[in-house]
């Protein structure tokens, strides 16, 4: 049936390429669930003639005030004409009051809708606004189509501009006349700004010959053709639930196949408020396959909210039913910048709905069409990847590869961008997935978009991109090799994004050890002993993988070994009661790589991986426990420990021989002390421990002495000092392990300085 242009509906913008859309209000009839939506919002319309030049070739609409409107655009009488000229509009915007820049409107749209009721340009989405001035330049070698009017198009419901008022329903103009009529506010006035025209019955060929006033002819709207019937019984697999209205029972509907990959989220139809009764007549099916998908763009502003697109989606629906007279919205899906799939055209998003959007191939492809501009930059990635995956589950449900190239055949003549020119029945190459200037003369979808439909291949075919192992956590490096001693995290990134990705598999020398979802970025595992190469594989839904490059990561649960065994020995120094000098000593070492040495009893301090000794103090007359913990670079840990005592023998405790005076001072351990100057006086201490140390009294004027241990003269002691020091362990040594001794002390009587003072001894027992 042949809709009439003047029909109430919803918002307007046009539905294939060149649609310039920014916001709509939208209506709409019932889910795909079966339960009711909100009702549908029917816009209002209004047009105004334009002034014709007397030579043909030009056309102007003086800029004017007019009721709230949204959207505009610029029709003509019979659809078969071709508009050959600049076609330009500019509104004034309710909100600031200032006009916009001349806006170029495309004035060819190719996509080729059966019996379509006038041809049109793209519409333009300008918001709310209250002015509006438009201009043609045509081509001085051919005349405009007869019947252009400016269609300006109010959102029903409630308008965002506050108190302004939507405008009336246009009313029909008489039948059979091709003159404006002006429509009546209201109050019952007439408005000027509310022409309208009604629509001249379409001829009965579409290859009718243009009148002596119309410019040069595009070709026929693509006729049905076998491959357009709706007799096809398709694939045998029973089909999935259809997500928009059900056509009539008496008509034969294929049967959906399965597709080789998932199926993306798709919004129904009801989700943007179709307004299903202004387009009654049932869908038509693809006699055959889905051979490709077509890419375009809307041409719509890019700064809308993606909140805004199911109203941009029913104003593109609107136009394309009320305003030209297409059965339905052109493209079979749309997507807006956000990522969201919605319903396009009805008849079931997984049967092979007949679209009306790329001139020629309608009965052999499906289109795809992202609301927005893609001139100068590509859309985001989140369209893109939407467009893949809804791509390549239509292709897979016909077996086409989203890589490969197809052939298809010509049903109209026509000419691309590129210039090539075909005539019916001819063959075509193209890819899989291609943009709608390939098949058509228009910059659709835009230089950005149509130079970015690789990335939208190998989004949609695989394998995954970019797919780079990151870090290793859990481990210690040693070198540039990672190693580990138990649970690890193994992470990664890619560059296609994670909606197209089935799965990632940590592979450990070539075998799967974890595997996630798509959208993990890692993965937990532990490795046992050894030395692995660890890898990520990361499968596409298409099947198809990509494995990153290798790593080595070393298990590692060897803990570290004290090959000296935590030791004690009296060292030199002051000697107090609380404090006695002697030297903590180890040795650690690890299969790998030691890290460091703690301390934790009874005091804690860390040491780095080559020091095998402290110098410490220990409280005298107590037993002490030196609590060590060895650390290699991965945690592995190992303890081992030491307990010793200071024991302070006093002069007093040796037995003497030759003189020997003592002497009082705090400064001397227990306040007491001995001094000789006799040649030969001897003091000999017996213990048992397994380390000793001598402790003194210094001066400039102190004199030397002999040591003998176990009977054995083992040196000559020098007490001068400098400085006068007190509690000094002036000479030590110590033994593997505890035994008994005996040391014994012989003053020299060294000339000029002949006196030694001795505070006793230390040992550890």
């Amino acid at each position: 049936m042949r809709a009439r242009w003047w029909g109430t509906g919803a918002v307007v913008a046009a539905a294939v390429c060149g649609t310039l859309v920014v916001q709509g209000v939208s209506g709409g009839d019932s889910g795909h669930d079966g339960k009711a939506a909100a009702a549908p919002v029917r816009d209002r319309v209004r047009s105004a003639a334009l002034d014709v030049r007397g030579d043909g070739a030009g056309a102007t609409l003086a800029r004017q005030d007019t009721k709230p409107f949204s959207m505009l655009g610029v029709s003509w009488e019979k659809p078969s004409a071709r508009l050959a000229g600049k076609v330009e509009v500019r509104s004034r915007a309710v909100a600031s009051g200032k006009w916009s820049d001349w806006l170029l409107l495309d004035s060819d749209r190719g996509a080729g809708e059966q019996n379509a009721a006038r041809g049109g340009t793209e519409p333009a989405w300008v918001g709310l606004s209250n002015g509006v001035e438009a201009r043609i330049d045509g081509k001085r070698t051919a005349k405009l189509p007869t019947g252009l009017r400016l269609d300006m198009i109010t959102a029903g419901g409630k308008s965002t501009a506050g108190d302004a008022e939507p405008a009336a329903y246009v009313a029909d103009g008489p039948d059979d006349t091709q003159e404006p009529v002006a429509s009546e506010t209201p109050d019952g006035t007439p408005d000027p700004t509310d022409v309208t025209t009604t629509d001249p019955a379409p001829p009965e060929e579409t290859t009718a010959e243009p009148s002596a006033t119309e410019s040069s002819t595009e070709p026929p709207a693509e006729s049905p053709s076998a491959s357009e019937s709706t007799g096809n019984t398709g694939p045998t697999e029973s089909a999935s639930p259809s997500d928009s209205a059900s056509p009539s029972p008496s008509m034969s509907v294929p049967t959906a196949p399965r597709s080789t990959v998932p199926r993306p989220p798709i919004t129904p139809r009801s989700g943007w408020k179709a307004d299903e009764s202004i387009s009654p007549e049932a869908p038509a099916y693809i006699d055959g396959t889905i051979k490709a998908v077509v890419i375009h763009h809307t041409a719509s502003a890019n700064d809308y909210t993606c909140a805004e697109a199911p109203s941009m989606i029913n104003a593109i629906y609107t136009y394309d039913v009320t305003g030209l007279g297409w059965k339905d919205l052109g493209y079979n899906f749309v997507v807006d910048k956000c990522g969201t799939i919605y319903e396009g055209r009805k008849g079931g998003v997984d049967l092979p709905v007949v679209g009306a959007h790329a001139y020629g191939f309608n009965s052999q492809t499906t289109g795809i069409a992202v609301l927005g501009t893609y001139v100068d930059s590509p859309p985001p990635m989140a369209a893109m990847a939407s467009v893949a995956r809804l791509a390549a589950w239509k292709l897979g449900q016909y077996g086409v590869q989203p890589d490969a190239t197809v052939t298809l055949t010509t049903a109209l003549s026509g000419q691309n961008l590129a210039g090539r020119t075909w005539e019916p029945g001819e063959e075509m190459t193209l890819p899989a997935i291609h943009g709608h200037r390939d098949g058509y003369n228009t910059v659709c979808p835009g230089d950005a978009f149509y130079a970015a439909l690789g990335t939208v291949r190998t989004l949609a075919a695989g394998p995954v991109t970019g797919l780079t192992l990151g870090t290793v956590t859990g481990t210690g490096t040693v070198g540039t090799t990672p190693y580990t001693n138990g649970p690890l995290t193994v992470s990664w990134s890619a560059t296609t994004p994670a909606s197209l990705i089935s799965s990632f598999q940590v592979l450990v020398d070539g075998k799967t050890a974890a595997t996630v979802a798509g959208s993990a970025t890692s993965a937990k595992l532990t490795l046992p002993a050894g030395t692995h190469k660890v890898q990520v594989k990361a499968v596409h839904q298409s099947g198809r993988t990509a494995t990153s490059a290798t790593r080595t990561v070393v298990a590692d649960t060897t803990a570290p070994t004290f090959t000296t065994k935590p030791n004690l020995a009296l060292r030199t120094g002051t000697v107090g009661t609380a404090a006695v000098p002697l030297t903590l000593g180890w040795k650690a070492a690890d299969n790998v790589s030691l890290k460091e040495t703690r301390l934790t009893a009874p005091l804690a301090k860390t040491y780095g991986p080559t020091v095998t000794s402290a110098a410490l103090t220990a409280k005298s007359g107590a037993a002490t426990a030196w609590a060590l913990r060895a650390y290699d670079t991965l945690g592995n840990s190992a303890s081992a420990s030491v307990t010793g005592t200071p024991v302070i023998l006093q002069e007093t405790s040796a037995a003497r021989t030759g003189t020997w005076t003592a002497k009082s001072s705090s400064s001397y351990l227990g306040g007491k002390s001995l001094g000789s100057s006799t040649k030969n006086a001897s003091l000999t201490w017996t213990f048992t421990g397994r380390s000793v140390a001598w402790v003194v009294s210094r001066a400039s004027t102190s004199g030397q002495a002999d040591i003998y241990v176990d009977g054995t003269k083992l040196t000559t002691a020098d007490l001068k000092s400098s400085s006068t020091a007190y509690r000094n362990a002036l000479w030590t040594k110590t033994w593997p392990t505890s035994a008994k001794h005996t040391l014994k002390i012989v003053v020299r009587a060294t000339a000029g300085r002949p006196a030694i003072t001795t505070d006793g001894i230390v040992y550890l027992k």
